[in-house]
């Protein structure tokens, strides 16, 4: 199970399973919450979070691909880091596995939120998926607008 908070006290529960290669689980609660549908795939992820498509490829290392309409990029395996947007509107993230506990922060110090996994026996980079998946899902849209 990789159980964890995105937000802080104002944010939302984030509880997925890892079963084999599947991801599956729901971020926010039960009227407002997004269902989570990942795989992992030989050469990356796919799947979906609420109705938005996720598509990332493993290319020199990192994982590259769309989560929706935004572009994502994201390295590392313990020490993840990475960005969720383009160029000049989007979050940057960063994540730090200790033991089986992962602790980041998506975007600025101002704007942005801070999350918090127990991973069970994912990698850290999978626990920061999640959350950047979650943070889409749910923040996202709401500051498109």
């Amino acid at each position: 199970m990789l159980i964890g908070r995105l937000g802080g006290a104002d944010g939302y529960d984030v509880r997925c399973k890892l079963d084999g290669d599947a991801i599956s689980g729901r971020a926010g609660g039960r009227l407002a919450g997004k269902d989570i549908h990942l795989e992992i795939t030989e050469t990356g992820v796919t799947g979906r979070v609420d109705t938005y498509p996720v598509q990332v490829d493993l290319k020199d290392g990192q994982l590259i691909g769309k989560v929706g309409d935004e572009d994502i990029v994201l390295r590392g395996v313990d020490r993840v880091t990475g960005r969720l947007g383009g160029a000049i509107v989007g979050w940057d993230f960063v994540a730090q596995q200790r033991g089986t506990e992962l602790v980041g922060r998506l975007g600025g110090t101002v704007l942005g939120r801070d999350f918090q996994f127990s991973l069970g026996s994912a990698p850290g980079w999978i626990g920061t998926l999640v959350a950047v998946v979650a943070f889409y899902a749910l923040e996202r849209p709401a500051t498109a607008k």
